[in-house]
């Protein structure tokens, strides 16, 4: 299911993510399974309650490790500088992604509906790794975030989720949304690495948001997966 949209406001954007849609190209979508050559999975969307953070020895560490680098945010426009990173980045990836950040967030096009920000860190003057998010009036959403594979060992994708998580901090916002895990399938779990304790899962057949706990997602994945069976059933009778 998605929602088109010519201009969505930050209370929009806010009420939408808080329904489970998150960002595709210029759209909203949503969704509750991923199909994969192995298989059908269950979608789970995830938020951070942003006052509830704290972090642990890992994140701390992930802080020390990377303190040498610069950090900044700005407001998002479209640059060779950033199309080269995420040229590089793409080239390293061992999934199917976007084949540019031009294609990823506009569609080709130009115009941006979204109030977009890039999260950028930079080794002296060498962009290293930029982070994408949205702005809603209480909540961010974390788009994309890519980096030079040369500092894997740097965990930059972590890092700059930990960055966006400290701006909306610091903006004493709400919400943070990193978008979703998968039930069954580990490459998503990394969206709990900044902090798990704070971190809500959505119900789809409640549409409330439950503190996150893997019995909680075992239970939705097993509803969700039976709901279905039951459609393709009906459908085969009729």
């Amino acid at each position: 299911m998605s929602v088109a949209l010519s201009r969505l406001p930050g209370d929009f954007l806010d009420y939408y993510l808080g329904q489970g849609y998150y960002r595709m190209g210029q759209n909203l979508f949503t969704c509750e399974f991923l199909p994969l050559e192995t298989g059908l999975y269950t979608t789970h969307w995830l938020r951070l309650v942003v006052s509830r953070v704290t972090y642990g020895p890992k994140q701390r560490r992930l802080f020390r490790l990377n303190e040498r680098f610069s950090v900044a945010s700005r407001p998002f426009r479209l640059t060779p500088e950033y199309e080269a990173l995420y040229a590089r980045y793409h080239q390293s990836i061992d999934f199917e992604a976007n084949p540019s950040l031009a294609d990823l967030l506009l569609e080709g096009g130009a115009h941006n509906v979204f109030d977009t920000s890039i999260m950028e860190v930079r080794d002296g003057e060498q962009l290293i790794a930029a982070g994408v998010f949205d702005r809603g009036t209480d909540s961010i959403a974390g788009i994309v975030n890519f980096y030079d594979p040369a500092y894997h060992r740097h965990s930059l994708g972590k890092y700059l989720m930990l960055l966006k998580l400290e701006h909306a901090r610091r903006q004493q916002l709400a919400y943070y949304y990193p978008g979703y895990l998968v039930h069954g399938y580990p490459k998503f779990d990394y969206k709990l690495f900044a902090c798990a304790a704070a971190t809500e899962v959505f119900n789809a057949r409640t549409h409330q948001w439950r503190p996150f706990s893997w019995e909680e997602v075992n239970r939705q994945a097993a509803a969700l997966l039976a709901e279905r069976q039951e459609r393709d059933q009906a459908r085969e009778y009729n």
